[in-house]
């Protein structure tokens, strides 16, 4: 049971980032639309507001719609093949809910009037593209994005006979949907104010535990990086009104990225809102990780300091400036869990102190998302010179802590093992061994995809084959024919197992490494 809990909640994990990849770039855009927006900035009366204003209400369409794109991408992403398909599926699938929810609210007289949507606000229900039903944000697409991909998995490839076989596979999936979205309609309409309840007391919970709550949202969400569950933990925060509600304008914004967007094209929000306390979790990204790299290049013998410096500095350039970690952070796993522990222990505490000092950042990224979101956003609306202050310190305080843990435990951190000068993967954190030099030169002779193919069990061991920011997440039917130490060789950093989800870590490169695998596997 365990192990079915874990891998259903890989498989989610790894499905919801499938739209998540999408956000980011309409985040960037919708930080340039506030910039030629903004009169204190453009000038008055300047042609670029109104060129923003439409650019931007296009951009905004995808926020304010995340149910949607939710449910498309959680179907497609759970869906074992014929994703495409599963994707259409999940529209019309979402339509039809949408349709019968309204049709029921209006047939038992629970519509409530209104003159304006906003007049909807904290009443329990809202208009979503045209209808009036249920509000339940975000998680509407994730309840219908997972129901879509487990009917469609199970169904998607039952055949009828000649005379009805225009019924059969993704079309008897959305036939079987229909009874089972109806129901959902009606249930959820009496279920939903109670799970709404539950979910405003978490709010009300996590903000009333000040310092604590926050230090533990940071803890989770860098404990929980090996695993590839943190994307559990912080998605509901920045996308749901589980990390605030903020009305602008007559609309009201949910979760804490949202809300930060929609602030930066407001100038008359003089201080953003607190809800920006869930996005200062890129701190250690920026800062800390620079100081525990420091403190690897202080403690390494001396012999090997300058072979050392070459192989930290593009590490810690990747993360300071993109965010992304590895394979720093996986060093700690490898030379000691207590390292591992003390690092999120830490990054939690400096995202609570962050918050404690009032600051209102858009933080959960590398310098470069940073310097994009909140340099325009201005200084007094943000606070942005304080979360540079704090991440100084956090480097200082990384690189003592570590120095004096690597020093006291003796620990084997890189330059101060006995053979060669590297960095740790999760492969390693696993203990397998990898190939030698000629079996990794025959293999860059090979094709990457069928190299990568038959290291995770050839074509019929791969159930489905997904990727997130630098991992390529996997499915497998036997994980006994997985061969670590081969996928090594095709350039990943590391593997890491969790039931049968194989994740093999590429970092930035690895959308160019699922395209190529996706084409010699033939998905569509």
């Amino acid at each position: 049971m365990k192990d079915k809990i874990v891998n259903g909640m890989q498989i989610f994990a790894r499905s919801i980032v499938t739209p998540i990849l999408f956000l980011p770039i309409v985040g960037i855009l919708l930080a340039i639309v506030g910039v030629i927006s903004n009169p204190s900035i453009v000038g008055e009366g300047s042609p670029l507001i109104n060129v923003g204003e439409f650019v931007g209400g296009g951009l905004w369409t995808f926020l304010t719609n995340l149910s949607i794109i939710f449910c498309v991408g959680i179907a497609m992403g759970m869906a074992k093949e014929k994703k495409a398909e599963a994707a259409l599926v999940s529209v019309f699938s979402f339509l039809f809910f949408l349709g019968a929810n309204h049709a029921w609210l209006s047939l038992t007289g629970k519509l409530i009037n209104y003159k304006q949507v906003s007049d909807l606000a904290g009443t329990g229900q809202t208009v979503l593209l045209g209808f009036q039903v249920i509000d339940m944000g975000v998680f509407l697409g994730m309840i219908l994005g997972i129901t879509i991909a487990l009917v469609h998995n199970k169904f998607c490839n039952k055949e009828f006979p000649e005379a009805v076989a225009i019924y059969g596979n993704t079309k008897l999936v959305f036939l079987i949907l229909i009874p089972i979205l109806l129901i959902l309609a009606i249930v959820l309409s009496y279920v939903w104010p109670t799970v709404a309840l539950a979910i405003k007391a978490l709010t009300t919970l996590i903000n009333s535990s000040g310092f604590f709550g926050i230090a533990l949202y940071g803890f989770l969400n860098r404990f929980l990086i090996p695993t590839g569950l943190h994307h559990l933990i912080y998605t509901p925060f920045l996308y749901s009104d589980i990390g605030g509600s903020l009305m602008i304008n007559g609309k009201t914004y949910l979760g804490a990225y949202n809300i930060f967007l929609a602030q930066l094209t407001d100038p008359s929000i003089k201080v953003f809102d607190p809800s920006a306390k869930f996005l200062q979790f890129g701190m250690v990204k920026i800062f800390g990780l620079a100081g525990a790299a420091l403190a690897f290049y202080k403690t390494a013998k001396p012999e090997n300091k300058e072979k050392l410096k070459g192989i930290l500095i593009p590490a810690v350039a990747t993360s300071m400036l993109v965010g992304i970690t590895e394979p720093l952070e996986f060093t700690f796993l490898f030379v000691s869990p207590l390292l591992w522990l003390v690092h999120s222990i830490m990054d939690g505490l400096f995202e609570a102190v962050a918050v404690l000092f009032g600051v209102r950042t858009f933080g959960s990224d590398g310098l470069i998302n940073f310097v994009v979101y909140n340099l325009p956003a201005g200084i007094g609306r943000t606070r942005w010179p304080i979360y540079i202050g704090i991440g100084l310190v956090q480097l200082g305080v990384y690189y003592l802590v570590f120095k004096t843990l690597i020093q006291k435990l003796k620990l084997k951190t890189p330059g101060r093992e006995d053979s060669e000068v590297k960095l740790f993967t999760k492969k390693d954190y696993k203990g397998k061994k990898s190939k030698d030099s000629k079996q990794i030169e025959e293999n860059e002779k090979d094709d990457l995809a069928a190299v990568i193919v038959e290291a995770l069990g050839g074509k019929d061991n791969i159930e489905s084959v997904d990727n997130c920011f630098t991992r390529l997440r996997v499915k497998i039917t036997d994980l006994d024919k997985l061969d670590e130490a081969t996928l090594k060789t095709t350039g990943a950093s590391g593997v890491i197992k969790n039931g049968n989800n194989v994740q093999v870590i590429y970092g930035p490169k690895v959308n160019g490494v699922r395209n190529k695998v996706d084409k010699y596997l033939g998905n569509n």
